[in-house]
């Protein structure tokens, strides 16, 4: 296969496609499961909100044992692909069953059955995510053309989100009737299947050694990878970034139903079209300014605007209020949105060189398992943050149930949720963004250092690419491209 075909666009939307599954399933999940379990199936919502909690501490085994048997595994398909392809029959399934209504009585054992089905979803999920999540860097070498990729895949990421918020908006009428929810389970799980197979058989990945590390030690060797400042500073920009997103969508339901009272007349679907529409129209425009700048700035640019157009929501959030208005300031925090999204996957496609630099070996499937991992927790704490506070301004899953209106006072509460909480982690991940140690030039001198490291270049590093090097890896010169570093916390 010729570079020119390997980098056309025919390659970069295979490559994308995948992502349709990657920013749809959590679009589902974060905007509706927990309001499928409160107002379908009657659960309490601490209850609820616990449910991707225990699925998220589930993860804490798989996605580090997933990243290591990608970079154990050798494969004639390449190993990432072999994975993504086993993975998208049981990615579907997976995720169907979570939407089951099962006739059980007790509470207890709906809670026992969602939990469990949760986490089989998170295991179907993490085989196809993670090594999806580690293929770029076994696909594409250069900084800018990782960027295209990581721009294309956005786009595909930020339709998913478009079709997981808009189909079950327009198929669920009545939200405290499940059978609609399994309809729409049983459609995103065909789409998934579909868009999963196109990257599989449109990508390509570089044939290499797998990586020698006894099953025993894989779960401290994937914990190494935090010993990376850039990949701590990353991960800190990925929780803080995707949280201020999750609360948006885990909140918008209760938003729109419980304080605006505009859940009806498809003012909901409108609202959600307008925020995801808006996500697509800034993924492609941070996509082209991420190219032009660096992988920071989109967050630099988009989430001060997004922060203005959030707490300017204060003064509409309550019931008769201008609807027109609310959908232009949802517009702006779509666009806001975007620039999160498109940040955070383009910086991670660079975070296995940087490893590598530190323990000399290469494992961007390590790295994107204990990315992937760090995802999920943000998703799972975000989905029992959110119980937790409806629980504690009085939501009452009675009234929800039975189709009533919540107390002015926990109206107010859903309100400052909503506005405050992804305010507050805005800001911190712009604090945290500011500091992030690589842009193209450091990017380029890891990768230069690398090549000398494995004797395919011969020219001497400076003095100020050594203070560079340190910078961005948190190691002193002399301790790095050490294999023990990848096997010692």
């Amino acid at each position: 296969m010729s570079e020119e075909r390997k980098h056309s666009l025919k390659t970069r939307m295979a490559y994308g496609a995948a992502d349709i599954y990657g920013g749809g399933a959590f679009v589902v999940i974060s905007t509706f499961y927990t309001v499928f379990l409160t107002k379908a199936q009657g659960m309490p919502a601490a209850m609820a909100g616990t449910i991707p909690l225990i699925g998220k501490v589930w993860d804490a085994v798989t996605d580090p044992m997933m990243g290591n048997i990608c970079d154990r595994t050798k494969s004639k398909f390449g190993a990432k692909r072999f994975y993504i392809m086993v993975g998208s029959l049981l990615s579907a399934l997976t995720f169907i069953l979570m939407w089951i209504t099962v006739p059980f009585s007790g509470m207890a054992s709906k809670y026992a059955f969602y939990v469990l089905m949760y986490m089989l979803f998170s295991t179907g999920f993490t085989i196809v995510m993670v090594p999806y999540n580690g293929l770029l860097p076994d696909m594409v070498d250069d900084y800018t053309e990782r960027s295209r990729y990581s721009g294309i895949r956005m786009v595909f990421s930020t339709f998913g989100a478009i079709l997981a918020g808009l189909i079950p908006t327009i198929l669920i009428k009545d939200n405290t009737n499940p059978s609609p929810y399994l309809m729409v389970a049983i459609i995103f799980g065909i789409i998934f299947t579909g868009t999963i197979l196109w990257t599989f058989f449109g990508t390509w990945e570089k044939q290499k050694e797998p990586v020698k590390v006894p099953l025993k030690d894989s779960f401290v060797q994937s914990f190494t990878v935090y010993k990376s400042k850039a990949f701590k500073m990353f991960i800190a920009i990925f929780l803080l970034g995707q949280g201020a997103a999750d609360f948006v969508t885990g909140l918008a339901v209760y938003y729109v139903d419980d304080v605006l009272n505009a859940y009806g007349g498809g003012n909901f679907t409108i609202l959600m079209g307008v925020l995801l529409i808006a996500q697509f129209i800034g993924t492609i425009i941070f996509g082209q300014i991420m190219q032009r700048t660096s992988k920071t700035f989109p967050i630099l640019l988009g989430f001060p605007i997004r922060i203005a157009a959030t707490l300017a929501m204060l003064a509409f959030s309550h019931e008769g209020a201008n609807f027109i208005i609310i959908l232009a300031l949802s517009f702006i925090i779509g666009l806001g949105m975007a620039a999160s999204s498109t940040s955070i996957y383009a910086i991670l496609s660079d975070m296995a060189d940087v490893d590598e630099l530190i323990t000399s070996i290469s494992r961007p499937g390590t790295c994107s398992g204990m990315a992937t991992f760090i995802r999920k927790i943000a998703t799972g704490l975000s989905s029992a943050i959110i119980g937790f506070m409806l629980a504690m301004v009085g939501y009452d899953e009675i009234a929800a149930s039975s189709g009533l209106r919540q107390t002015a006072s926990v109206q107010s509460g859903i309100a400052y949720i909503y506005i405050f909480v992804p305010v507050i982690l805005m800001v911190l991940t712009i604090f945290v963004a500011l500091r992030f140690p690589m842009k193209q030039k450091e990017f380029e001198i890891i990768k230069k250092e690398i090549a000398r490291r494995k004797g395919e270049d011969e020219s001497i590093i400076k003095d100020d690419e050594k203070k560079i090097c340190e910078k961005v890896t948190g190691f002193t010169y002399d301790n790095l491209w050490n294999r023990e570093n990848a096997m010692k916390l």
